[in-house]
Formats: structure tokens, sequence, C-alpha cells
């Protein structure tokens, strides 16, 4: 096991072929699904055919910067995970953050202690210039951990998606923080 980054109460660490069952669990509650499936749980050959494999090559590919399974520290409980890596194609300098913790963890402000971490880490060690994130407009939960992580509000935008689900019609909404305007 790996462990990228130990805050006050998580544990941030790689993830491996044996956490196919916490990924089930968590897509499968609806409520974490909500704004992005609509509630629609992942199957268990999508989380060990693509979600895995995608997660372990980036690390090949990226090192550092991937998506990072999250444990409390104290007692190794798997809360979820976090994104944190370079957008589709582009370049390690720009990231995108993201986050989905299961519903026992809602509330306990372990997204901001988390996403405060890896912004932390990436502008500090990692060479990342600017830091984004994205969520359907409705999500006001995932837009405040944004907020508090430091990130401001850049535009709202419309993508065509091929099974809409409720809220979209109001649009996706990017979030971004660049190093210059960070303050730790």
């Amino acid at each position: 096991m790996t462990v990228f980054l130990t805050t006050d109460r998580l544990r941030l660490r790689q993830f491996t072929a044996a956490d196919a069952n916490p990924l089930i669990e968590l897509d499968a509650d609806p409520k974490v699904m909500r704004y992005l499936t609509g509630g629609l749980a992942t199957t268990r050959a999508t989380v060990e055919r693509e979600i895995i494999p995608l997660y372990l090559d980036h690390y090949r590919r990226y090192g550092t910067l991937g998506w990072w399974a999250a444990e409390e520290l104290a007692g190794g409980r798997f809360l979820g995970w976090f994104e944190f890596r370079p957008l589709d194609g582009g370049s390690p300098e720009e990231v995108e953050l993201g986050y989905r913790l299961n519903r026992e963890a809602w509330g306990h402000g372990y997204a901001t202690e988390g996403a405060l971490a890896l912004i932390h880490k990436g502008f500090t060690e990692l060479g990342v210039k600017r830091v984004v994130a994205f969520t359907m407009a409705v999500n006001t939960g995932s837009r405040r951990v944004m907020e508090k992580a430091g990130l401001r509000y850049v535009r709202t935008f419309h993508d065509r998606w091929p099974e809409p689900i409720e809220g979209s019609e109001f649009g996706e909404v990017e979030y971004a923080l660049e190093l210059a305007d960070w303050r730790p």
C-alpha cells in the first residue's frame, strides 16, 4: 500500500485491485450517485474492468497524480476517494480536484480537509499551477467544499449528456484556483 498523504483524520493511499468491493458499495448508494448518474449504481464489471484499471494506469503514467482511496486515519474505515489528476490529455500543471465520499462521511469536513491537503501538496511539491473542479450547478454541497478549499467560481456551462439527470438543465459549474492566488 502506497500512502500518498495523511492529514489529521485522513489517509489517502493508492487503490489496488482488492478495492473493488468498497468502490462498488460506494457507488451503489443512490444519494452518493445523485449528481453523477441520477442515482444509478456502477456495476461490478465496470469497477473491475474499467475503473480500477484506469486508476492503476494513472499511477504508472503520472505517479502521484491520480485517484486516491480515502480512509479514516483512526481505524482505517474506507470513506471514499479523492481525485487529483491532470485533465484528460493535459499537462500535470493543471489538475482536476474531485471527491466522492460515502454518506456516513458527509458533514464531517472530510471533503474539505482532503481537498485542502491535496491543493497544498500540489502547489508546494508537485509543480501544480492550477486546480480546477467541476460539478452540477445544483450540487450545493460540492460547491461549498470547492469554496472552502479556496477555489472560485469560473463559469457555468452546458454539456450534452446521453441520459440527462434531474438538475442537469441548470448546467455544470467550473471552479478554479491558480497558484498565484493561493493562500496556504
